[in-house]
């Protein structure tokens, strides 16, 4: 009986220290994901704040979820959560310091904490914050924030390498930009060009309507999760509103209808809480000021009870377009399959 019970204390530690699960450390028939990847890079961010990492503890975890061993998955994240909690820091900073946004598919602790990890790449006292956040959440929390990085990193099979790529790219890059203003080639030959900009326009001359225009269609999709999600579909209004001219005025990614395309906050749908209808959807510039509007509503709609809800839940809409006739069976689907339509999630600004 003691030497039973020896047998299984000592699989019980050996599980404890290695992560392994309890029946593959009773068996002493431990099995390992190679190759595994090297996990310096996570040595190297501010984010940990010099605590002690546990670098191939990450480095099994995230071996196991390129291979999809589920047991090893949950067992070695367990024991992440629980013990190493600096660790989970810097796996995730690894990715949500570097990407733009965490993403409107990353749960809400993860789009939450992600600012903090920005910051802390070179900030010291953000990058604190971002060690001290992760310690004081609930394991359920924890949780959520340790899955969506590992989608990250097993994705692709990306390896910290170009993790640490990815980071530089992003360092150094500058800004990114619109496509280029096609007015741009008369103004390398010489020829003045102006624009709406630089001119005083006559009293009661409204520059919304000297621009291309476009309606919109109420719809609703569902997110990868499988949660609903507003949508507004766009469509010309003017002959000169059209795949071009939102190629040339946004930088919204080709959308072929599979996943979500990425959320910009700078693109606002407006929604008046009073009378429950939308206003518009416009880009707010680094201003804070409105200087692209695509749309804008011609008279006051009330909108349907539960795509009001929907949307009051949600504060996002995905925006896509433009579909000549978004109404007609399967136009959306058929713009997506031929590589024109455009997209992006915004965020729903109520007044």
């Amino acid at each position: 009986m003691v030497k039973k019970h020896g047998k299984k204390q000592r699989a019980k530690n050996r599980s404890r220290r290695t992560g392994a699960a309890h029946a593959s450390a009773a068996a002493n028939s431990l099995h390992r994901h190679e190759p595994l990847p090297d996990m310096a890079i996570l040595e190297e961010l501010p984010h940990p704040a010099g605590r002690e990492l546990d670098t191939e503890l990450a480095a099994r975890l995230v071996a196991a979820c390129r291979t999809g061993c589920k047991p090893c998955q949950r067992t070695l994240a367990k024991k992440l959560r629980t013990e190493q909690r600096p660790t989970l820091v810097a796996l995730a900073a690894a990715v949500y310091a570097t990407v733009p946004t965490a993403g409107f598919t990353a749960s809400p602790t993860t789009r939450t904490w992600a600012p903090l990890a920005r910051a802390g790449k070179t900030d010291a006292s953000a990058a604190a914050e971002a060690l001290a956040a992760v310690e004081a959440m609930t394991d359920a929390d924890a949780s959520d924030l340790l899955e969506d990085a590992l989608d990250h990193w097993a994705v692709g099979g990306a390896s910290p390498e170009e993790i640490a790529d990815k980071v530089k790219v992003v360092r150094d890059a500058p800004p990114r930009q619109r496509p280029a203003d096609p007015m741009d080639a008369f103004r390398k030959a010489g020829i003045k060009v102006f624009t709406l900009d630089d001119l005083d326009l006559p009293d009661g001359v409204d520059p919304y309507h000297l621009a291309p225009n476009y309606g919109v269609t109420l719809m609703k999709t569902s997110a990868p999760d499988g949660q609903p999600m507003p949508m507004l579909v766009l469509y010309p209004e003017t002959e000169d509103a059209g795949i071009e001219d939102l190629e040339r005025r946004t930088d919204w990614e080709h959308w072929g209808l599979h996943g979500m395309p990425d959320m910009d906050p700078h693109w606002r749908v407006r929604a008046r809480i009073a009378d429950r209808s939308l206003q518009g959807l416009v880009h707010v510039g680094p201003d804070g000021e409105d200087d692209i509007e695509l749309w804008r509503a011609a008279e006051t709609v009330s909108l349907p009870a539960q795509w009001w809800d929907l949307l009051d839940r949600v504060q996002h809409v995905l925006v896509a377009g433009p579909v000549k006739k978004p109404e007609d069976p399967g136009a959306l689907k058929a713009a997506g399959d031929a590589g024109e339509l455009l997209a992006v999630v915004a965020r729903v600004s109520f007044v």
